[in-house]
Protein backbone atom coordinates (compact mmCIF):
# COMPACT_ATOMS: atom_id res chain seq x y z
CA UNK A 1 0.00 0.00 0.00
CA UNK A 2 1.50 3.76 -0.93
CA UNK A 3 0.71 6.19 1.19
CA UNK A 4 2.33 9.58 -0.76
CA UNK A 5 5.99 8.94 -0.51
CA UNK A 6 5.70 5.74 1.64
CA UNK A 7 4.75 2.35 0.95
CA UNK A 8 3.44 -0.16 4.01
CA UNK A 9 4.00 -3.45 3.10
CA UNK A 10 2.77 -6.73 5.56
CA UNK A 11 2.17 -10.33 6.38
CA UNK A 12 5.78 -10.83 4.40
CA UNK A 13 5.92 -15.49 4.91
CA UNK A 14 7.74 -17.58 3.36
CA UNK A 15 5.65 -18.15 0.60
CA UNK A 16 7.14 -19.45 -3.03
CA UNK A 17 5.16 -16.75 -5.38
CA UNK A 18 5.46 -19.32 -8.20
CA UNK A 19 4.01 -22.42 -6.22
CA UNK A 20 2.09 -20.30 -3.63
CA UNK A 21 3.20 -22.92 -1.20
CA UNK A 22 5.57 -22.39 2.01
CA UNK A 23 9.10 -23.20 1.09
CA UNK A 24 10.88 -26.20 3.32
CA UNK A 25 13.64 -25.35 5.94
CA UNK A 26 13.31 -22.65 8.36
CA UNK A 27 16.62 -20.28 6.64
CA UNK A 28 14.93 -20.29 3.53
CA UNK A 29 11.46 -19.55 4.74
CA UNK A 30 12.54 -16.55 6.85
CA UNK A 31 15.01 -15.86 3.20
CA UNK A 32 11.57 -15.86 1.32
CA UNK A 33 9.63 -13.74 3.60
CA UNK A 34 12.71 -11.15 2.84
CA UNK A 35 12.66 -11.74 -0.78
CA UNK A 36 8.74 -11.48 -1.04
CA UNK A 37 8.77 -7.88 0.93
CA UNK A 38 12.25 -6.66 -0.95
CA UNK A 39 10.35 -7.30 -4.59
CA UNK A 40 7.02 -5.22 -3.43
CA UNK A 41 9.71 -2.56 -2.44
CA UNK A 42 11.46 -2.79 -5.87
CA UNK A 43 7.89 -2.87 -7.71
CA UNK A 44 7.15 -0.02 -5.77
CA UNK A 45 10.41 1.86 -7.01
CA UNK A 46 12.22 1.47 -3.92
CA UNK A 47 15.18 -0.81 -2.77
CA UNK A 48 15.54 -2.15 0.77
CA UNK A 49 17.90 0.57 1.63
CA UNK A 50 14.70 2.69 1.85
CA UNK A 51 13.52 0.59 4.94
CA UNK A 52 11.85 3.64 7.49
CA UNK A 53 11.18 0.77 10.01
CA UNK A 54 10.46 -3.53 10.14
CA UNK A 55 8.69 -5.52 12.16
CA UNK A 56 9.25 -9.26 12.55
CA UNK A 57 7.26 -12.13 14.27
CA UNK A 58 8.54 -15.29 15.05
CA UNK A 59 7.31 -18.50 16.87
CA UNK A 60 10.84 -19.13 18.69
CA UNK A 61 12.58 -16.55 19.41
CA UNK A 62 15.84 -18.51 20.39
CA UNK A 63 15.94 -20.35 16.52
CA UNK A 64 14.11 -17.71 14.49
CA UNK A 65 16.47 -14.64 15.60
CA UNK A 66 19.38 -15.72 14.46
CA UNK A 67 18.23 -16.58 11.29
CA UNK A 68 16.81 -13.22 10.97
CA UNK A 69 20.10 -11.31 11.67
CA UNK A 70 22.05 -13.35 9.41
CA UNK A 71 19.87 -12.45 6.61
CA UNK A 72 19.26 -9.13 7.85
CA UNK A 73 23.55 -8.52 7.58
CA UNK A 74 23.13 -10.47 3.79
CA UNK A 75 20.51 -8.39 2.20
CA UNK A 76 21.67 -4.48 4.00
CA UNK A 77 25.51 -6.10 2.85
CA UNK A 78 26.69 -5.10 6.09
CA UNK A 79 24.66 -1.75 7.56
CA UNK A 80 23.77 0.26 8.24
CA UNK A 81 20.19 -1.41 9.64
CA UNK A 82 17.17 -0.27 9.58
CA UNK A 83 15.35 -0.11 13.07
CA UNK A 84 13.44 -3.12 14.02
CA UNK A 85 11.11 -4.95 16.58
CA UNK A 86 10.89 -8.90 16.57
CA UNK A 87 8.38 -10.25 18.57
CA UNK A 88 7.46 -13.92 19.67
CA UNK A 89 3.97 -14.79 19.25
CA UNK A 90 2.60 -17.82 20.24
CA UNK A 91 1.18 -18.64 16.54
CA UNK A 92 0.98 -17.14 12.90
CA UNK A 93 -0.85 -17.68 9.81
CA UNK A 94 -0.76 -21.66 8.54
CA UNK A 95 1.34 -22.52 11.96
CA UNK A 96 4.11 -20.35 9.89
CA UNK A 97 7.43 -19.20 11.62
CA UNK A 98 8.01 -15.92 10.38
CA UNK A 99 6.09 -12.78 9.30
CA UNK A 100 7.72 -9.49 8.51
CA UNK A 101 6.34 -6.25 7.94
CA UNK A 102 7.89 -3.04 7.02
CA UNK A 103 7.57 0.54 6.42
CA UNK A 104 9.54 2.45 3.15
CA UNK A 105 10.21 6.12 2.03
CA UNK A 106 9.94 5.37 -1.76
CA UNK A 107 9.14 9.25 -2.83
CA UNK A 108 6.67 9.35 -5.96
CA UNK A 109 9.26 9.86 -8.83
CA UNK A 110 7.78 13.43 -11.18
CA UNK A 111 5.61 12.66 -14.11
CA UNK A 112 6.88 13.08 -17.72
Amino acid sequence: MRAGDFVFVAGMRGIDPVTNRLVDGAEARIRQAFQNMKTIVEAAGGTLRNTVRLVVYVTDMDRNRPIVNRIQEELWAGGPYPPRTIVEVSRLNQDDIVEVEGTFFCPVKPGP
